[in-house]
């Protein structure tokens, strides 16, 4: 794998982390695509946002009802096809809440399988997002603390070869 494109990326996953983390949706635009949808398999539900304005929007008013959000890389793995100018990764994360209304701490796991894409100048972007809960804090009343869902799981070189 060539060096300067895996830390490129890993420097686009961190980005995406602290803008996550800051809410500071508009640079979002700085590391998306225009067109590149986010595609949510949430345990519970499915939906699919399309472009950084969009997928703000949706992060922005799921994390308003926390006081307290960070999002936590865990672990990554990049494939690249440098003749290509693309790349894939999945990328292991781990979100640490604090329930405004209730002071109550929650934890979200997830995975995203990704594709990138690099532009003529060589700066690499977010082209397509597949995410994934796999475990989140259950609710009060329930017995045991964590709701666990099947792990997603997407080829990387599949995913590098779509689009």
């Amino acid at each position: 794998m060539d060096t300067d494109a895996y830390i490129a990326l890993r420097r686009l996953q961190n980005r995406y982390a602290d803008i996550v983390t800051r809410r500071a949706w508009a640079e979002l635009s700085e590391i998306f695509r225009p067109d590149c949808p986010l595609e949510l398999e949430l345990g519970d539900r499915s939906e699919v946002q399309v472009g950084p304005d969009a997928v703000g929007a949706f992060i922005g008013s799921s994390i308003e009802k926390f006081s307290f959000f960070q999002f936590v890389i865990l672990n990554t793995v990049i494939e690249v096809d440098d003749a290509a100018g693309r790349a894939a990764a999945r990328m292991y994360i781990h979100e640490l809440r604090q329930q405004k209304d209730t002071g109550r701490r929650s934890d979200a796991y997830g995975v995203y399988h990704d594709r990138f894409e690099r532009d003529a100048s060589g700066r690499w972007w977010f082209a397509l997002r597949r995410y994934g809960s796999f475990s989140r804090t259950a609710p009060q009343e329930a017995p045991e603390d964590q709701v666990v869902f099947p792990l997603p799981q997407t080829d990387l070189r599949t995913l590098l070869q779509e689009g």
